[in-house]
């Protein structure tokens, strides 16, 4: 069989009709396919789409992960075995402080991904170095809430709730951790490599990654914290 011919705005119609979204395609008004898109003859997909598209993947199993311990936490609250409630351990000004570093690094991790698509690296290392110093700070407060609740005998194998506090609080708290460690090594390769295409594809899944720290201790804040201490 021979290939029908189209007239140039019939073909653009039927491409329309075959990819709504123009996934594989250019903008508008473009009816050429985007290299590196991975559709049909524009050849695989670049680097860039499929590092983000597996650390999407990593994210969604992460966020499963957190989900599992937000449904133990929900099941086991109550089991405290006679021992403390979340009302009884619970430092509110304390974890205020908490969510005010961590949400405020957030905002500055931001201005830095801005500044490094801006290709200024004074700005992005700035910017980058008060993320680093906020999300310590959330480290620190949180390490003292444990070691308080430690001198008190308010350990995780004193009940089910508690096993279930400290693992999903402290959970969060070593994905900040290494975090951290993290952006340390961004820092020095920013500074030695500039803005190389992998490393700008590094800080696009850095900020994805603290993002959605953010996102799971809006979580934890709301749900394990302040209903735990009105209700």
């Amino acid at each position: 069989m021979t290939d029908v011919q189209f007239p140039a705005s019939l073909e653009a119609i039927r491409r329309r009709r075959e990819d709504p979204n123009r996934v594989g395609h250019g903008g508008h008004g473009s009816g050429g396919p985007i290299l590196g898109a991975g559709h049909g003859k524009t050849g695989p997909a670049t680097k860039r789409i499929i590092v983000g598209y597996g650390f999407w993947i990593f994210l969604l199993s992460d966020i499963v992960m957190f989900s599992c311990f937000f449904a133990t936490y929900a099941v086991l609250q109550g089991a405290t075995a006679g021992g403390p409630g979340i009302r009884q351990i619970v430092d509110l000004p304390r974890v205020e402080w908490e969510t005010a570093c961590l949400l405020a690094s957030s905002f500055t991790c931001g201005l830095s991904f801005a500044a490094s698509n801006a290709k200024n690296i004074l700005w992005t290392q700035v910017f980058l170095v008060i993320t680093g110093l906020l999300g310590l700070a959330f480290v620190l407060l949180e390490l003292q809430e444990f070691v308080a609740l430690a001198h008190q005998g308010f350990t995780p194998q004193r009940s089910g709730f508690l096993t279930a506090f400290f693992s999903l609080v402290g959970t969060h708290g070593i994905h900040v951790a290494g975090g951290l460690l993290w952006l340390g090594t961004m820092l020095a390769q920013v500074q030695v490599k500039g803005f190389r295409p992998e490393i700008m594809h590094r800080l696009i899944c850095f900020n994805l990654f603290w993002h959605a720290l953010d996102i799971v201790w809006v979580g934890i804040f709301t749900i394990v914290y302040l209903l735990g201490s009105i209700t």
